[in-house]
């Protein structure tokens, strides 16, 4: 049977990728943390950790962090559900999602569910085509992400569409734009992209302005700061329509081409675990995306 102490020693050290920052938060040595997971990796004849910079889980590893986690809500709902005290103790809840989730609809969707349970938050933040990878390598319980296809042991459910807009200011349009969005202009109008996985821009021209080779790029890994960039008159790029509502609105940013998006499906990939707390946060999601984002047709 495996011991609970040994996963939790393997899953905080990847968590905090420091053996002694694991040790300070589980309130034991460095030396008893690295004891329980020699002892584990020992009594399973695998290795688990590959003590690199940064440190990394095997795929033996991947599947007890996996497990861990999930071990671990299941043991903090049924704790909760036998104490009347909310001050026992919280529940790490670890989800995966791309930052324009997290910068527009995500902690709405959330409050509820933060102010009647005790919750803490362990967010991880990747591009939406990366975020399953989270799940599967057992670093999230669940994640929001634009694969559709479900991981084999979990469910995949539409929250609903996020349409990008090319968004840029007056102004940067009259400079790189004059006489409307051509290959060749594109060629010499800087964009701004989040991050080497952010393909969305890329996307764009490809659908609509197919042949341009390359074309100059800020990269901003900052939701903020990149819709900053933008509103300075900098770049153009592609951002959730629900970001930049007041400024599309009071015309401080507009469309690059009108009636030209990207719309980008959003799903909750999650394991299917015997959960109340998991269906709960399943349902809360659902039924805020379908009020709050655009559904497909039909």
């Amino acid at each position: 049977m495996l011991d609970f102490r040994q996963l939790q020693a393997l899953a905080t050290v990847i968590e905090e990728q420091s053996f002694d920052r694991a040790a300070k938060r589980l309130f034991l040595t460095q030396s008893a943390i690295s004891q329980r997971i020699k002892q584990l990796e020992e009594s399973t004849g695998q290795l688990l950790l590959i003590r690199s910079q940064p440190l990394k889980l095997t795929s033996a590893g991947q599947q007890f962090q996996r497990h861990y986690h999930q071990v671990s809500l299941l043991q903090s709902e049924l704790l909760n559900s036998l104490s009347n005290s909310r001050e026992e103790g919280f529940t790490r809840l670890t989800i995966g999602l791309n930052a324009d989730s997290l910068a527009t609809w995500f902690m709405e969707a959330m409050q509820p569910l933060l102010e009647q349970s005790p919750v803490l938050l362990d967010l991880r933040v990747d591009d939406q085509n990366q975020t399953h990878q989270l799940l599967k390598q057992g670093d999230v319980l669940g994640c929001i992400s634009a694969s559709s296809k479900p991981l084999q042991g979990g469910s995949a459910v539409l929250l609903g569409i996020s349409r990008y807009l090319a968004l840029a200011t007056p102004e940067y349009i009259e400079r790189y734009f004059p006489e409307g969005v051509s290959n060749e202009t594109l060629t010499n109008a800087p964009a701004v992209e989040y991050n080497e996985k952010d393909d969305l821009q890329d996307n764009y021209i490809a659908t609509f302005f197919p042949g341009v080779d390359s074309y100059p790029r800020h990269r901003v890994p900052s939701s903020e700061a990149f819709t900053e960039l933008i509103k300075r008159g900098f770049a153009w790029g592609m951002v959730p329509d629900l970001q930049m509502k007041a400024q599309i609105s009071s015309g401080e940013v507009t469309e690059i081409a009108v009636g030209m998006s990207i719309e980008v499906p959003l799903y909750w990939h999650s394991w299917n675990l015997q959960s109340t707390f998991s269906q709960q946060l399943t349902h809360r999601l659902v039924d805020y995306c379908r009020s709050q984002l655009e559904q497909p047709d039909g």
